[in-house]
């Protein structure tokens, strides 16, 4: 992120999970003299976030962070080889772990 989005993002950081106007993020984001030589100076970079995905825009115009993706859809690994050895010689069934010698190759 440039210094524009870190700008932009601190700011919707103020504004958990709510959709702000672009006019708002003009005002606020950038400051009062910002906003007076350009009152549109943030569309540009809004635009150029919500293709990176790091903000949401509703219908209306107004944008938000983008929730942040849950670790659930990350795959499970072995804490080491021994315990998985452990665990296959138990007789249960382990078959979403992944194979930590396979997955470094």
């Amino acid at each position: 992120m440039d210094a524009d989005e870190k700008e932009i993002a601190d700011f919707l950081k103020s504004w958990p999970g709510q959709f702000v106007a672009t006019r708002e993020i003009c005002k606020r984001a950038g400051g009062k003299w910002r906003f007076r030589e350009d009152d549109k100076w943030a569309l540009p970079i809004l635009q150029r976030m919500a293709e990176k995905g790091i903000v949401e825009s509703d219908s209306t115009g107004h944008f938000r962070l983008a929730p942040e993706k849950k670790d659930s859809d990350k795959k499970k690994r072995w804490a080491s080889p021994e315990i998985k050895k452990i665990l296959q010689e138990s007789g249960k069934d382990f078959d979403n772990i992944v194979d930590a010698d396979k997955d470094l190759e």
